[in-house]
């Protein structure tokens, strides 16, 4: 690591910013022992103590705190003024970290992925794939995040990645051989569902709207998972009846490994998005891949989804 003033001072802000010493480190891509050295010697250097340290938590102290007022708007100034620099470059450069849902990350990303990295070779994606709805792509310090719609902020830049399509309940062939079909949402009350586990302590309720109708079901089953994959591959041991994006698993209805479910009780879905802070300039890897993004949306389109599971 660089050995200078500088670099001490981006070690202490990303420490800051995380509240943490494992989460800064892997963000500046630095061992942890590097960058506890690093604090230490900034710390030694000042005189003072920056950060209250104690095996559950990192937390600033008075001294650091006025530090990080003065300190946090000139390393931004400085990250934005070296990007600038990047605009100059005949092909952009640079980190590219992105926050992204799973279906989305199947969906869209993984198809595209290789072809943007071979059309910009000098720029570096990072992908931390997560199904945490209300990430905080500034606090997690991501360039871009890519969710579903009603989740992201009113203040964000958003780019549509998908089409409108519906959410579908659907169920193996071997499991509705078995029960007798459902004929109105209520009668999922005698079905074993796979249940999604939204956050520890929210486990999504299924939504069907046919008409002017609409209501939401408290499911039962035997398996919750938080991982829509997981789901999925339930969903075709013939567990149980799922509830996900169609387009996810329309490689599995088109060969009838899925058969839907309460299709005309279906819900619209408003699709995935990119979305960014609305700020200027926009980081230049940042840009280049919404440009990608824009060139080649008709081809996830035409194609649909890659057969995951």
């Amino acid at each position: 690591m660089r050995g200078t003033a500088y670099a001490q001072m981006e070690c202490f802000v990303a420490v800051a910013r995380h509240a943490g010493f494992a989460t800064a480190a892997r963000s500046l891509r630095l061992a942890p022992s590097t960058l506890s050295s690093a604090i230490g010697g900034l710390e030694e250097r000042l005189g003072v103590r920056l950060f209250n340290r104690t095996t559950r938590s990192v937390s600033l102290t008075e001294a650091g705190e006025r530090l990080l007022a003065r300190v946090r708007p000139a390393i931004d100034e400085i990250a934005t003024a070296i990007e600038a620099v990047n605009e100059f470059r005949d092909k952009p450069a640079g980190r590219l970290r992105l926050s992204v849902s799973t279906v989305p990350a199947q969906l869209m990303l993984a198809p595209l992925l290789g072809r943007f990295l071979a059309a910009y070779p000098a720029i570096e994606v990072d992908v931390v794939v997560s199904d945490d709805m209300r990430e905080d792509i500034a606090k997690g310090r991501y360039d871009a995040g890519i969710r579903y719609g009603r989740w992201i902020a009113q203040d964000m830049t958003v780019v549509r990645l998908f089409p409108n399509s519906r959410i579908l309940a659907v169920a193996a062939p071997g499991y509705l051989a078995q029960r007798s079909r459902p004929a109105v949402p209520q009668d999922l009350v005698t079905h074993n569902c796979v249940r999604y586990r939204r956050s520890p302590n929210e486990i999504s309720r299924w939504h069907f709207k046919k008409g002017r109708k609409e209501i939401d079901i408290d499911v039962r089953g035997n398996l919750i998972v938080n991982n829509v994959d997981l789901a999925v591959r339930a969903m075709l041991d013939g567990v149980g009846i799922g509830y996900t994006v169609e387009a996810y698993v329309q490689p599995h209805l088109a060969r009838g490994a899925l058969l839907p479910v309460l299709e005309d009780w279906a819900p619209p879905w408003a699709g995935y998005f990119l979305y960014f802070a609305s700020r200027q300039p926009v980081p230049a890897p940042l840009r280049a891949f919404v440009d990608h993004l824009r060139a080649h949306r008709s081809d996830l389109t035409r194609n649909g989804p890659a057969d995951n599971v």
